[in-house]
Protein backbone atom coordinates (compact mmCIF):
# COMPACT_ATOMS: atom_id res chain seq x y z
CA UNK A 1 0.00 0.00 0.00
CA UNK A 2 1.51 3.77 -0.71
CA UNK A 3 1.72 6.05 1.98
CA UNK A 4 1.91 9.72 0.70
CA UNK A 5 1.19 11.62 4.11
CA UNK A 6 2.78 12.03 7.15
CA UNK A 7 0.31 10.83 10.01
CA UNK A 8 -2.49 8.54 9.47
CA UNK A 9 -5.11 10.24 11.60
CA UNK A 10 -5.56 13.83 12.72
CA UNK A 11 -4.05 15.71 10.46
CA UNK A 12 -5.16 18.18 7.80
CA UNK A 13 -8.26 18.26 9.66
CA UNK A 14 -11.01 20.50 8.75
CA UNK A 15 -14.16 22.38 10.11
CA UNK A 16 -17.19 23.03 8.30
CA UNK A 17 -17.69 26.01 9.77
CA UNK A 18 -14.37 27.61 9.67
CA UNK A 19 -14.36 26.36 5.39
CA UNK A 20 -17.37 28.22 4.62
CA UNK A 21 -19.34 28.89 7.68
CA UNK A 22 -21.45 26.25 6.24
CA UNK A 23 -22.86 23.48 8.53
CA UNK A 24 -26.23 20.88 8.27
CA UNK A 25 -28.55 23.29 6.82
CA UNK A 26 -26.41 26.18 7.46
CA UNK A 27 -27.25 26.65 10.89
CA UNK A 28 -24.38 26.22 12.65
CA UNK A 29 -20.86 25.95 12.63
CA UNK A 30 -20.39 23.62 15.60
CA UNK A 31 -21.61 20.35 14.22
CA UNK A 32 -18.65 18.09 16.05
CA UNK A 33 -19.20 19.73 19.49
CA UNK A 34 -23.13 19.33 19.19
CA UNK A 35 -22.49 15.57 18.52
CA UNK A 36 -20.71 15.38 21.68
CA UNK A 37 -23.66 17.09 23.26
CA UNK A 38 -25.82 14.89 21.75
CA UNK A 39 -23.69 11.60 22.89
CA UNK A 40 -23.47 12.80 26.45
CA UNK A 41 -27.72 13.02 26.58
CA UNK A 42 -27.57 9.93 24.52
CA UNK A 43 -25.67 8.21 28.06
CA UNK A 44 -28.23 9.86 30.05
CA UNK A 45 -30.99 8.85 28.70
CA UNK A 46 -29.62 5.11 28.35
CA UNK A 47 -29.06 4.90 31.86
CA UNK A 48 -33.10 5.15 32.66
CA UNK A 49 -33.50 9.27 32.23
CA UNK A 50 -35.72 10.10 29.76
CA UNK A 51 -37.77 11.81 31.56
CA UNK A 52 -35.75 14.44 33.04
CA UNK A 53 -36.30 18.30 32.53
CA UNK A 54 -34.86 20.54 30.86
CA UNK A 55 -32.99 21.75 34.12
CA UNK A 56 -32.55 18.49 35.17
CA UNK A 57 -30.91 17.16 31.40
CA UNK A 58 -28.92 20.41 31.14
CA UNK A 59 -27.78 20.45 34.64
CA UNK A 60 -26.67 16.53 34.09
CA UNK A 61 -24.32 18.01 31.36
CA UNK A 62 -23.10 20.93 33.30
CA UNK A 63 -24.48 22.89 30.83
CA UNK A 64 -26.76 26.02 31.03
CA UNK A 65 -30.31 25.45 30.75
CA UNK A 66 -30.57 28.38 27.90
CA UNK A 67 -27.31 27.17 26.10
CA UNK A 68 -28.81 23.67 26.15
CA UNK A 69 -31.98 24.92 24.59
CA UNK A 70 -29.82 26.85 22.04
CA UNK A 71 -27.72 24.09 20.80
CA UNK A 72 -30.58 21.73 20.22
CA UNK A 73 -32.64 24.39 18.53
CA UNK A 74 -30.21 25.29 15.97
CA UNK A 75 -28.89 21.81 15.58
CA UNK A 76 -32.66 20.30 14.95
CA UNK A 77 -34.99 22.99 15.22
CA UNK A 78 -36.95 20.81 18.40
CA UNK A 79 -37.00 21.38 21.77
CA UNK A 80 -34.41 19.36 23.84
CA UNK A 81 -37.40 17.17 24.99
CA UNK A 82 -38.51 16.41 22.46
CA UNK A 83 -35.68 15.01 20.74
CA UNK A 84 -35.00 13.22 23.64
CA UNK A 85 -38.42 11.09 22.50
CA UNK A 86 -36.39 11.01 19.47
CA UNK A 87 -33.59 9.33 20.48
CA UNK A 88 -35.08 6.16 22.39
CA UNK A 89 -35.97 2.81 21.18
CA UNK A 90 -39.77 3.05 21.20
CA UNK A 91 -39.55 5.85 18.50
CA UNK A 92 -37.78 3.46 16.50
CA UNK A 93 -40.16 0.84 16.90
CA UNK A 94 -42.99 3.69 15.89
CA UNK A 95 -41.01 4.97 13.09
CA UNK A 96 -41.69 1.28 11.92
CA UNK A 97 -45.25 1.52 12.60
CA UNK A 98 -46.05 5.18 11.32
CA UNK A 99 -43.21 5.80 8.46
CA UNK A 100 -42.31 2.40 7.31
CA UNK A 101 -42.12 2.74 3.17
CA UNK A 102 -41.58 -0.26 0.94
CA UNK A 103 -38.64 0.26 -1.43
CA UNK A 104 -41.47 -0.49 -4.69
CA UNK A 105 -43.47 2.54 -3.50
CA UNK A 106 -41.09 4.63 -2.65
CA UNK A 107 -39.27 4.38 -6.38
CA UNK A 108 -42.74 4.41 -7.58
CA UNK A 109 -43.67 8.04 -6.06
CA UNK A 110 -40.18 9.79 -7.07
CA UNK A 111 -39.07 9.11 -2.96
CA UNK A 112 -35.85 8.71 -3.76
CA UNK A 113 -32.57 10.52 -5.23
CA UNK A 114 -33.79 13.95 -4.94
CA UNK A 115 -36.95 13.82 -3.95
CA UNK A 116 -35.59 12.85 -0.39
CA UNK A 117 -36.80 15.33 2.07
CA UNK A 118 -33.23 16.62 3.27
CA UNK A 119 -30.89 14.53 1.69
CA UNK A 120 -29.08 15.58 -0.85
CA UNK A 121 -28.97 14.17 -4.30
CA UNK A 122 -26.06 11.70 -5.25
CA UNK A 123 -25.28 10.29 -8.15
CA UNK A 124 -23.23 6.92 -8.08
CA UNK A 125 -20.95 4.61 -9.90
CA UNK A 126 -20.10 1.36 -8.95
CA UNK A 127 -16.31 -0.17 -9.87
CA UNK A 128 -15.54 -2.93 -11.99
CA UNK A 129 -15.49 -6.13 -10.48
CA UNK A 130 -11.91 -5.98 -12.05
CA UNK A 131 -11.18 -3.15 -9.68
CA UNK A 132 -12.91 -4.62 -6.75
CA UNK A 133 -10.47 -7.71 -7.39
CA UNK A 134 -7.29 -5.80 -7.49
CA UNK A 135 -7.79 -4.33 -4.08
CA UNK A 136 -8.03 -0.48 -5.47
CA UNK A 137 -4.50 -0.59 -7.10
CA UNK A 138 -3.94 2.16 -9.75
CA UNK A 139 -5.98 4.40 -7.54
CA UNK A 140 -5.03 7.73 -5.60
CA UNK A 141 -7.54 8.11 -2.67
CA UNK A 142 -7.33 11.30 -0.88
CA UNK A 143 -9.11 11.55 2.61
CA UNK A 144 -8.86 14.32 5.38
CA UNK A 145 -10.97 14.80 8.56
CA UNK A 146 -14.34 16.94 9.07
CA UNK A 147 -16.52 17.99 11.48
CA UNK A 148 -19.80 16.55 10.65
CA UNK A 149 -23.76 16.37 12.56
CA UNK A 150 -22.43 13.36 14.01
CA UNK A 151 -18.82 13.49 15.47
CA UNK A 152 -15.65 13.97 13.54
CA UNK A 153 -15.83 11.92 10.18
CA UNK A 154 -13.22 10.66 8.17
CA UNK A 155 -13.92 11.16 4.04
CA UNK A 156 -12.02 9.39 1.44
CA UNK A 157 -12.45 10.12 -2.31
CA UNK A 158 -10.97 9.31 -5.71
CA UNK A 159 -11.00 11.50 -8.86
CA UNK A 160 -14.40 10.46 -9.49
CA UNK A 161 -16.57 10.69 -6.38
CA UNK A 162 -16.38 10.17 -2.57
CA UNK A 163 -15.53 6.52 -1.72
CA UNK A 164 -15.50 6.55 1.66
CA UNK A 165 -17.72 8.21 4.75
CA UNK A 166 -16.48 6.79 8.44
CA UNK A 167 -17.43 8.34 11.77
CA UNK A 168 -14.94 7.98 14.68
CA UNK A 169 -17.11 9.33 17.81
CA UNK A 170 -18.05 5.71 19.06
CA UNK A 171 -14.98 3.83 17.56
CA UNK A 172 -11.87 6.23 17.59
CA UNK A 173 -9.66 7.88 15.13
CA UNK A 174 -6.94 4.96 14.62
CA UNK A 175 -9.55 2.41 13.95
CA UNK A 176 -11.55 4.54 11.86
CA UNK A 177 -8.24 5.36 9.52
CA UNK A 178 -7.68 1.47 9.20
CA UNK A 179 -11.09 0.62 8.33
CA UNK A 180 -10.67 2.70 5.12
CA UNK A 181 -6.96 1.61 4.53
CA UNK A 182 -8.60 -1.86 4.61
CA UNK A 183 -11.05 -1.19 2.33
CA UNK A 184 -8.94 -0.49 -0.56
CA UNK A 185 -5.57 -2.56 0.48
CA UNK A 186 -3.42 -1.43 -3.08
CA UNK A 187 -4.69 2.17 -3.76
CA UNK A 188 -2.30 4.90 -2.86
CA UNK A 189 -3.34 6.96 0.01
CA UNK A 190 -3.18 10.83 0.06
CA UNK A 191 -3.86 13.55 2.38
CA UNK A 192 -5.78 16.11 0.84
CA UNK A 193 -8.82 17.51 2.34
CA UNK A 194 -9.19 20.20 0.44
CA UNK A 195 -9.40 18.39 -3.02
CA UNK A 196 -12.66 16.67 -0.81
CA UNK A 197 -14.01 20.12 0.18
CA UNK A 198 -16.62 20.45 -2.34
CA UNK A 199 -18.04 17.01 -2.04
CA UNK A 200 -18.10 17.60 1.96
CA UNK A 201 -20.17 20.22 2.36
CA UNK A 202 -22.71 18.70 -0.30
CA UNK A 203 -22.40 15.14 1.74
CA UNK A 204 -23.19 17.38 5.13
CA UNK A 205 -25.80 19.66 3.90
CA UNK A 206 -24.55 22.82 2.13
CA UNK A 207 -27.34 24.77 1.09
CA UNK A 208 -25.80 26.13 -1.82
CA UNK A 209 -24.01 22.92 -2.89
CA UNK A 210 -26.24 22.88 -6.10
CA UNK A 211 -24.45 19.52 -8.16
CA UNK A 212 -24.87 16.01 -7.09
CA UNK A 213 -22.46 14.59 -4.45
CA UNK A 214 -20.73 12.19 -6.66
CA UNK A 215 -20.28 8.56 -5.24
CA UNK A 216 -17.85 5.95 -6.02
CA UNK A 217 -18.14 2.52 -4.82
CA UNK A 218 -16.23 -0.36 -4.44
CA UNK A 219 -17.96 -3.64 -3.39
CA UNK A 220 -19.08 -7.30 -4.66
CA UNK A 221 -22.31 -7.32 -6.80
CA UNK A 222 -24.47 -8.69 -4.02
CA UNK A 223 -23.58 -5.37 -1.88
CA UNK A 224 -23.80 -3.16 -4.31
CA UNK A 225 -27.13 -3.97 -4.96
CA UNK A 226 -27.94 -4.14 -1.43
CA UNK A 227 -26.80 -0.27 -1.50
CA UNK A 228 -29.00 0.69 -4.30
CA UNK A 229 -31.84 -0.53 -2.28
CA UNK A 230 -30.71 1.57 0.42
CA UNK A 231 -30.57 4.68 -1.82
CA UNK A 232 -34.21 4.76 -2.48
CA UNK A 233 -35.38 4.76 1.12
CA UNK A 234 -36.95 8.39 2.10
CA UNK A 235 -35.12 10.63 4.62
CA UNK A 236 -37.75 10.36 7.67
CA UNK A 237 -38.80 6.81 7.02
CA UNK A 238 -37.31 3.49 7.46
CA UNK A 239 -37.65 0.08 5.92
CA UNK A 240 -36.24 -3.67 6.91
CA UNK A 241 -33.51 -6.25 6.29
CA UNK A 242 -36.16 -8.33 4.89
CA UNK A 243 -37.72 -5.54 3.02
CA UNK A 244 -34.51 -4.82 1.06
CA UNK A 245 -33.65 -8.82 0.74
CA UNK A 246 -37.45 -9.12 -1.28
CA UNK A 247 -36.71 -5.62 -3.25
CA UNK A 248 -33.61 -7.00 -4.51
CA UNK A 249 -35.49 -10.58 -5.56
CA UNK A 250 -33.48 -12.61 -3.11
CA UNK A 251 -35.91 -12.94 -0.03
CA UNK A 252 -34.06 -15.45 2.19
CA UNK A 253 -31.22 -13.30 1.80
CA UNK A 254 -31.59 -11.25 5.24
CA UNK A 255 -28.63 -12.14 7.13
CA UNK A 256 -26.39 -11.27 4.12
CA UNK A 257 -28.33 -8.22 3.63
CA UNK A 258 -27.45 -7.17 6.95
CA UNK A 259 -23.91 -8.05 6.54
CA UNK A 260 -24.28 -5.63 3.44
CA UNK A 261 -25.73 -2.84 4.73
CA UNK A 262 -22.92 -3.08 7.63
CA UNK A 263 -20.39 -3.09 4.79
CA UNK A 264 -21.81 0.44 3.24
CA UNK A 265 -18.76 2.53 2.41
CA UNK A 266 -20.61 5.81 2.40
CA UNK A 267 -22.27 5.91 5.60
CA UNK A 268 -24.91 8.69 6.05
CA UNK A 269 -24.92 9.52 2.38
CA UNK A 270 -26.42 5.51 1.51
CA UNK A 271 -28.52 5.75 4.05
CA UNK A 272 -27.71 2.49 6.23
CA UNK A 273 -28.97 3.84 9.33
CA UNK A 274 -32.50 3.61 8.29
CA UNK A 275 -32.50 0.09 7.76
CA UNK A 276 -34.13 -1.98 10.57
CA UNK A 277 -34.90 -4.87 12.28
CA UNK A 278 -38.33 -6.59 11.53
CA UNK A 279 -39.36 -6.30 15.67
CA UNK A 280 -38.31 -2.53 15.16
CA UNK A 281 -34.81 -2.83 16.90
CA UNK A 282 -31.82 -0.87 15.32
CA UNK A 283 -30.12 -3.37 14.34
CA UNK A 284 -26.47 -3.63 14.30
CA UNK A 285 -24.62 -0.27 13.23
CA UNK A 286 -20.94 -0.58 11.49
CA UNK A 287 -20.00 3.46 13.50
CA UNK A 288 -21.81 2.08 16.47
CA UNK A 289 -25.37 2.55 17.98
CA UNK A 290 -25.65 6.24 19.18
CA UNK A 291 -24.24 7.35 15.90
CA UNK A 292 -27.52 5.49 14.26
CA UNK A 293 -30.04 6.48 16.73
CA UNK A 294 -28.87 10.41 16.25
CA UNK A 295 -29.07 9.85 12.74
CA UNK A 296 -32.65 8.33 12.45
CA UNK A 297 -33.59 11.07 15.92
CA UNK A 298 -31.83 13.96 13.58
CA UNK A 299 -34.04 13.47 10.34
CA UNK A 300 -37.31 12.65 12.19
CA UNK A 301 -36.71 15.61 13.99
CA UNK A 302 -36.02 17.88 11.00
CA UNK A 303 -38.86 16.24 9.37
CA UNK A 304 -41.30 17.04 12.58
CA UNK A 305 -39.92 20.46 12.67
CA UNK A 306 -40.87 21.62 8.95
CA UNK A 307 -44.29 19.66 9.06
Amino acid sequence: MAQETGRLAGAGRLSLGQQEDVAMNAQTPETGYHYGVIRRALEIIDQGAADLSLDQLAAEMRMSPAHFQRVFSRWVGVSPKRYQQYLTLDHARALLRENFTTLEASAEVGLSGSGRLHDLFVKWEAMSPGDYARGGAGLRVFWGWFDSPFGLALVAGTERGICGVGFAAETGEEATMQDLLSRWPKAAFVEDPMALRPWVLAAFGAENAADPTPLYLIGAPFQVQVWEALLRIPSGQVTTYGEIAESIGNPRAVRAVGTAVGRNPVSWLIPCHRALRKSGGLGGYHWGLPVKRAMLAYEAARADAIG
